[in-house]
């Protein structure tokens, strides 16, 4: 929703909004001009033309219901996202996991080839300070939501889908339901393409995920324009000799030039990104593709742009030290992002342990998913598993974050796992448990990012306090 205002004031319109708490962002949003109050009101729609809501909005909130009664006009934020668009290429990534970084890293790719797009992402670029800017370019680059259908409305003439994967079954039901909501996406790619517009419609798919590469191959069969990359031997961009030194990935890219000769200014180009973990890197190629065969980007600046990517907030964010413990935050909140933050975790923890503060995200996601994420967590050395973040959702009867922990006991009895409940009880079995050496990552997309600064605290003010942390061999000793 950020997104949505930061643009809309960027075009001169007069916005004000309200937030249930008073979360960072909203200074930044009053600093660009908006209105912005804490606590919902009745009156905070009184004098507005439009409302504009998210998902997590219910029908009984009281501004929205007032807003109906008032016989406003109501958009859904994807509504208001897809007319901002108009008049522009319009450009979706989509997928359960990596659209926020794909969505980021084809900005950063875009904006260094000098083509200033317009973008949405749902984390705040590093080094540019937002998540979102109008532009002055052609293209608008937009992170396209699946969780509750409204992907759709966007008609983008260039998408990519970085996979498809069983989430969000609170609002599908099915995972065919999910498949076919992806389905009806693709179909609509290159449907509304600017008159004049010198880019002709592309979907970009991963060949390494199988409902990503089924999608490729329909909208083939269809006539479609499309593309794939991955790891996989069939991908028209392929990953090869993929390298991970800590922070950073490497892989060297072969493209099917005899099938599209397009492909010819990517063919042996090495790829290099600034975050650990092959998903990184695969993300990173699908951004490459789609700024240079997409929207006719420069390679070089767009390698360029990739290379010099600094991250989006919550995806693998460091953030900081102290004590000789790291610490980094992460938005992973289904099990395929899990395992992925996990890995990433893993490749550069060395030689320290890996401890992971786990928090799930809605109860019907904990119900579903209990078993992939017991299998997600059992790369870490320690666990630490916060109770479920509802958000949205009212509790259901029997479920809780005990079928987590269960389930991994079972399945990883050698990852020790320790139930805690609260905030306050998480920050202090981190800081009992955290010694000189060790990485810390703060997993999941409720309010388990506020731990890593109360931890990093807490250990700083032992170190300068009450003493250093024990290192791990005194840990053992003891």
């Amino acid at each position: 929703m950020s997104a949505i205002v930061r643009l809309l004031l960027d075009a001169g319109v007069q916005v004000s909004g309200s937030d249930a708490n008073d979360v960072p962002v909203l200074e930044s949003l009053r600093a660009q001009g908006a209105t912005i109050h804490v606590g919902h009101d009745p009156a905070h729609v009184a004098g507005a033309d439009t409302v504009v809501v998210s998902s997590a909005v219910r029908e009984d909130n009281v501004e929205l219901a007032a807003a109906r009664a008032a016989g406003l006009r109501v958009l859904h934020r994807s509504q208001a996202l897809a007319s901002l668009m108009s008049g522009h290429v319009r450009v979706a990534v989509a997928g359960a996991n990596g659209k926020t970084t794909t969505t980021a890293m084809l900005t950063s790719a875009l904006l260094e080839a000098s083509l200033d797009p317009g973008f949405a992402v749902g984390g705040e670029l590093m080094g540019l300070g937002v998540n979102a800017r109008l532009g002055t370019g052609e293209a608008f680059v937009v992170e396209a939501d699946e969780s509750d259908g409204t992907f759709l409305a966007y008609r983008p003439d260039v998408a990519v889908v970085t996979n498809v994967q069983p989430d969000h079954l609170d609002f599908y039901g099915s995972f065919d339901a999910v498949q076919a909501a992806y389905a009806l996406f693709t179909e609509s790619v290159g449907t509304s393409s600017q008159p004049g517009s010198s880019v002709e419609g592309l979907l970009v798919t991963c060949a390494d995920d199988d409902g990503a590469w089924r999608l490729a191959c329909a909208r083939r069969d269809a006539g479609a324009r499309v593309l794939t990359y991955g790891t996989d031997a069939r991908a028209d961009v392929r990953l090869v000799d993929v390298v991970g030194d800590g922070l950073t990935g490497r892989a060297r890219l072969v493209a099917d030039t005899e099938a599209f000769p397009e492909l010819a200014t990517l063919d042996g180009r090495e790829l290099e990104v600034s975050l650990p973990g092959l998903h990184n890197l695969l993300d990173g190629a699908a951004a490459l593709v789609a700024a240079c065969i997409g929207l006719g980007a420069e390679p070089d600046h767009a390698l360029a742009g990739l290379a010099g990517y600094r991250g989006t907030r919550r995806r693998f964010e460091a953030k900081g030290e102290a004590g000789g413990v790291r610490v980094v935050d992460d938005y992973a909140h289904n099990p395929a992002k899990v395992a992925a933050v996990v890995e990433a975790g893993r490749q550069v923890c060395a030689p320290g342990r890996l401890v992971v503060c786990f928090q799930p995200h809605l109860f019907s996601r904990t119900r579903d998913f209990a078993d992939r994420f017991a299998a997600a967590l059992a790369g870490a050395d320690v666990v630490v598993l916060l109770d479920v973040y509802g958000a949205r959702e009212d509790p259901i009867p029997g479920v809780s974050s005990l079928l987590v922990s269960d389930a991994l006991r079972a399945l990883a009895p050698h990852v020790p796992v320790h139930d805690v409940v609260g905030l306050d009880a998480a920050v202090e079995t981190l800081a009992d448990l955290a010694v000189p050496g060790d990485l810390v990552l703060t997993v999941g997309a409720g309010s388990v990012t506020s731990v890593g600064p109360r931890l990093l605290a807490m250990l700083d003010a032992r170190v300068h306090g009450t003493g250093r942390p024990e290192t791990r061999e005194e840990s053992a000793a003891g």
